[in-house]
């Protein structure tokens, strides 16, 4: 690992090669917070698949483009006198100081849990912070991270189940709710009934310490890996996936599982 010295050093030749891009690069010159807004989306999202195929190396590399986007946004906000690389560096800090008491006040914390409950009472105090529990979530939040993060930030101030094992009744009802809804035919309350049910399952997710968008993405690429190998199976006989029977891609289905 590095010393901090060589951190800094390395974190020195990133900042002066983005002034040297911004100056010297047409594309680079170009760019506006609007136009790499979408790359930074994109960055992110690849960022968060290194992480669920926990690989060290891609990650190491995904952070480094994620950097360069900060970077980036803090030379242009700095070519417009608005803010620096220090005023986002000094910024977070205070922030962190000011929302970790039990590290930096007076106040205790025996685990995360407590931790987290008290982020949202201190977010809550904080000068142009929270005005209200729910009022931080990002409006562009996925739905599913944002149902999850509804939830954390609702229990962290005691709106939750008194024992974990009760949510399944209500996922039990959201269930018999929507196959009602299934059998009446109004498209509409059936998309609001999928709704809850899929609520109620993040709920469960939650409870249990699980990240659901870990856990469907996770479902996502095993089931890409096994359908991959039903098309790569019926190409090496010279078929396409149309001229197998749904009994011989079960097979193959099957035969994937095991691999």
């Amino acid at each position: 690992m590095h010393t901090r010295q060589e951190q800094l050093q390395a974190f020195d030749r990133l900042l002066t090669i983005m002034d040297e891009l911004r100056e010297k690069c047409p594309w680079d010159k170009k760019q506006t917070f609007e136009s790499l807004r979408q790359n930074t989306i994109e960055e992110t999202y690849e960022l968060c698949s290194a992480i669920i195929r926990h690989d060290m190396t891609e990650i190491s590399k995904e952070l480094g483009d994620v950097l360069l986007h900060v970077i980036f946004y803090a030379k242009m906000g700095s070519e417009t006198g608005d803010f620096d690389i220090a005023d986002v560096c000094n910024r977070i800090s205070d922030k962190l100081v000011f929302r970790h008491p039990h590290v930096y006040g007076d106040e205790a914390a025996k685990n995360a849990e407590d931790v987290c409950k008290l982020w949202e009472q201190v977010k809550l105090k904080e000068k142009g912070g929270n005005k209200t529990v729910l009022s931080g979530i990002p409006e562009a939040l996925p739905a599913l991270v944002k149902a999850y993060r509804i939830q954390d930030k609702a229990a962290n101030v005691g709106f939750d189940w008194e024992q974990k094992e009760d949510v399944w009744q209500k996922v039990k009802e959201e269930i018999a709710e929507f196959e009602n809804e299934l059998r009446s035919g109004n498209t509409d309350n059936q998309e609001a009934e999928l709704g809850d049910l899929i609520f109620s399952l993040v709920n469960v997710a939650r409870l249990y310490k699980i990240k659901p968008d870990n856990a469907l993405e996770r479902t996502n690429i095993k089931f890409m890996q096994r359908f991959n190998y039903i098309e790569q199976q019926a190409r090496e006989k010279g078929l396409s996936l149309k001229d197998l029977t749904l009994d011989e891609m079960e097979a193959l289905w099957q035969e994937a599982k095991h691999l």
